[in-house]
This record gives structure tokens, C-alpha cells and sequence, in this order.
């Protein structure tokens, strides 16, 4: 009775454990991208169409439109840092919410990713001025 006791107190903190770990990780090649500025680098982690909030452009776009748009957002906003502040998901997909720096204001960006054959990718970002 006590093995079964215990097995069964194994199982439930190996849950409760799992349920801790940060397993929603968002790949480093993202997060360094916004630091860069990098739009290029950025867009190779998009879905062959995204849905796209920046600023006053909104819309779906394919990978092409995407990267002009941020490259565009990119110029006129040089970034100086970007970090993810909070992260999570579950059934396949992945959210972050991270905090863009830059040289002419402070943003919010806000993205989602689903899991494809591959790999995970955005389908959504947005990227919205903070109130200062």
C-alpha cells in the first residue's frame, strides 16, 4: 500500500513539475531579429501569410508584403532593445508579449505561432505604441 501510495505522489508532482516548465519556449532567432531591427531575419519564422498590426497598416500579407512593412517600421523605428516579457501556449500553438525599444518610442508587440509540419511559425504579430 505504501508503494502505491507513493507511485501515485510521484505521478502527481511529476504533473504538477511539468506543468511549471517553461516548454513554450520562443526560438532566440525571433527575439534577436526584433533586436536587430532585422526584418529579413524576422520573416523567416512567418507563415506564408500573416495577419499584421503595426501601427496603421492591418491586414493579412503574404511573407513578401510582411517584410517590406516591417523593414519600412524597422527604418523609421530603430530598435535599441526588445524583450519577451511573458510567453505560453498549449495545442500547438505559442504566444509572446515583449516590450520593442527603440530610438523614437517604446512598443508592445504582441505575436502568435502554430505549429506547421516543420516547425512553429507567426501567423500574427502585432506591434502597438505604448502609452508613455
Amino acid at each position: 500500500m505504501k508503494t502505491l501510495r507513493n507511485s501515485i505522489t510521484l505521478i502527481i508532482l511529476s504533473f504538477i513539475i511539468a506543468g511549471f516548465q517553461p516548454a513554450q519556449d520562443i526560438p532566440e532567432a525571433i527575439s534577436s531579429a526584433f533586436k536587430a531591427g532585422n526584418s529579413k531575419e524576422l520573416v523567416k519564422h512567418f507563415n506564408n501569410n500573416v495577419e499584421l498590426v503595426i501601427l496603421e497598416n492591418e491586414d493579412v500579407y503574404s511573407k513578401t508584403q510582411a517584410e517590406m512593412i516591417l523593414r519600412d517600421f524597422f527604418d523609421k523605428y530603430p530598435p535599441k532593445n526588445f524583450a519577451i516579457l511573458h510567453q505560453g501556449g498549449k495545442n500547438g500553438s505559442k504566444y509572446a508579449i515583449g516590450d520593442l525599444t527603440t530610438s523614437k518610442g517604446n512598443f508592445r508587440v504582441y505575436f502568435l505561432l502554430k505549429k506547421t509540419e516543420e516547425s512553429y511559425l507567426i501567423h500574427q504579430l502585432r506591434i502597438e505604441k505604448e502609452n508613455e
